[in-house]
């Protein structure tokens, strides 16, 4: 077999249909599914839900995963803090003329290893191949599908003041490693991307019976974006305390040499979330079994809820308060 994925083996031809053998299915094993256009899924009733995400992280491989890795957990993570089970993935990759087979085979094993962990199948896929400089590498779209989780309070109507805010680990992990491992700005760092499925962790947490009423995945832009969004999109106020907020100190002192805020760093394997105070000690009981919360903290709590409002506020240190905005302008490009 060639070392080099060439544009015949996007033409449909006798080089495609090895590649898709001896790469995707031998990694993926749904041989069957893969003679026909379509796959066909058995659900039981209910509602499902549905996500989509492409996946364009720059450099592909980097300390803790690989956009193989990032391509499941972003998109299991997706439907998990929506409440849903996550059951199927589809994968299209985009592949740059004269990249590495061996390099395509490592991230496809990759994919299919963390799809393997989180429990959900991949079930139907796409390759295409475009001209050197036509891409860098590869890109992959995703799709997942899941299932309403039975049981699941989640609902952010619901929100209400006194409510505990939930991170369920350090911040800024992933946007400091991806920054390392592309060798910009002289950091250098041991620090590995947070990236991984949360599924189960949260399946525990809503099988525990915890009263939670939002969960979101803070990635691009960090925990303060998704918490303004959260504040915007539901009409709270929320309160962080900097104190509480729980940062690695590589993750600090990279940001006072680049001069960049952790709360706008993006993570892959954390989850927000908006508890009852009255559940949240058994909320942080069993996030910190898992090796993904085991750093779980609380970080605030909503203030009020009511028309007109819709604010983040920080309260510093010194006990000022000053309001945090989404992050406005690119911070680093390319981060998932």
């Amino acid at each position: 077999m060639e070392r080099k994925v060439t544009l015949a083996h996007g033409d449909g031809g006798e080089l495609a249909h090895k590649l898709i053998q001896q790469i995707f299915i031998s990694a993926f094993g749904n041989g069957h599914a893969a003679r026909f256009d379509s796959a066909y899924l058995s659900l039981k009733s209910g509602e499902i839900a549905v996500t989509t995400d492409s996946f364009v992280v720059r450099p592909l491989f980097f300390p803790g995963g690989d956009i193989g890795k990032i391509a499941v957990s972003g998109t299991v993570n997706d439907l998990a803090v929506a409440g849903a089970i996550p059951l199927y993935l589809t994968a299209g990759f985009i592949i740059e003329e004269g990249f590495s087979l061996a390099d395509l085979r490592k991230i496809v094993q990759s994919l299919a290893e963390e799809a393997g962990k989180a429990g959900v199948r991949v079930v139907a896929g796409d390759t295409k191949v475009v001209e050197k400089g036509g891409a860098d590498g590869v890109y992959i779209n995703t799709t997942g599908v899941g299932l309403q989780r039975a049981g699941s309070s989640v609902d952010p109507s619901r929100i209400e003041a006194g409510d505990d805010i939930v991170v369920s680990g350090t911040i800024g992990d992933h946007g400091i490693a991806i920054l390392a491992a592309r060798g910009e700005l002289g950091l250098m760092t041991d620090l590995e991307s947070d990236c991984a499925s949360l599924n189960k962790m949260i399946a525990a947490l809503i099988d525990g019976g915890c009263d939670v009423k939002m969960m979101r995945d803070p990635t691009r832009g960090g925990v303060a974006t998704t918490l303004v969004e959260i504040a915007e999109d539901f009409g709270a106020v929320l309160e962080i305390e900097e104190r509480t907020l729980p940062i690695r100190n590589e993750v600090k002192g990279a940001c006072d040499i680049l001069g960049f805020d952790p709360l706008y760093l993006a993570n892959e394997g954390k989850v927000i979330l908006v508890v009852s105070h009255a559940d949240c000690p058994q909320a942080l009981d069993i996030l910190r079994r898992f090796p993904e919360g085991e750093n779980t903290a609380v970080i605030g709590h909503v203030a009020g809820r009511g028309r007109g409002t819709g604010q983040l506020l920080l309260e510093t240190p010194l006990g000022s308060k000053r309001r945090i905005h989404r992050l406005s302008g690119m911070m680093l490009p390319r981060i998932c």
